[in-house]
């Protein structure tokens, strides 16, 4: 083989498992639902509120989206979009119960917050949602691309998890990735959320607004 198509090809085959390495996980399986709590989670899914930082301190609120953007934006350079990505990822973490640091650091391991990510099982986008909950609790039209999409239902199904396992997040993160019961992928997580995105909780905790 001519040594530029070998190098060539080497090329590809390293990118490939870069793809493979940021977009591997977030492959959650099918469960039977009770039709309560199919409707509860489609109704979650479909709320259209406009995102906003749920902090009550416009300074905190001010701190918060300015200090997240620095770290994202080696990833993110568009700093117009890092703010529309964070703002989103903020409320719809809120509103599902959920410490948006702990979201910031399961899209950094589910996706490297790429927007079209696709999986080796098919999930999408930045928390690698699975294209079946579209049929289970959505709707036909809905673009697990598109931001706000993808982030409401990966935040609903997080929260699902979490109250099927009662609050245990380790079970709850397994569950996410299809690998309950297993530690790597909650630790990579957690790992990511601690090291990566760790903010004070108890200040920004005193300092949430509640969603609507």
């Amino acid at each position: 083989m001519h040594p530029a198509r070998r190098s060539l090809r080497a090329l590809v085959a390293a990118a490939a498992l870069l793809v493979s390495a940021a977009a591997g996980a977030g492959n959650q399986m099918y469960e039977p639902m009770a039709a309560s709590v199919r409707a509860a989670l489609h109704a979650a899914v479909s709320d259209a509120g406009a995102p906003r930082l749920l902090i009550a301190d416009p300074l905190e609120r001010e701190r918060w989206l300015a200090e997240m953007s620095r770290r994202l934006e080696k990833r993110i350079p568009d700093s117009n979009y890092r703010s529309e990505l964070l703002t989103s990822v903020h409320y719809e973490a809120t509103r599902a119960g959920l410490d948006p640091q702990l979201v910031l650091g399961l899209i950094q391991v589910e996706s490297n917050f790429r927007k079209y990510a696709v999986s080796s099982a098919g999930a999408r986008g930045y928390m690698q949602v699975m294209p079946f909950w579209v049929g289970v609790i959505g709707s036909p039209q809905d673009n697990l691309f598109h931001l706000r999409t993808n982030l409401r239902y990966g935040c609903t199904i997080l929260r699902h998890y979490l109250d099927i396992e009662k609050g245990d997040l380790f079970r709850a993160l397994g569950r996410y990735n299809g690998s309950l019961g297993k530690a790597h992928y909650p630790n990579l997580v957690r790992t990511a959320w601690e090291r990566d995105w760790g903010w004070p909780a108890q200040q920004l905790a005193a300092n949430t607004t509640p969603a609507n």
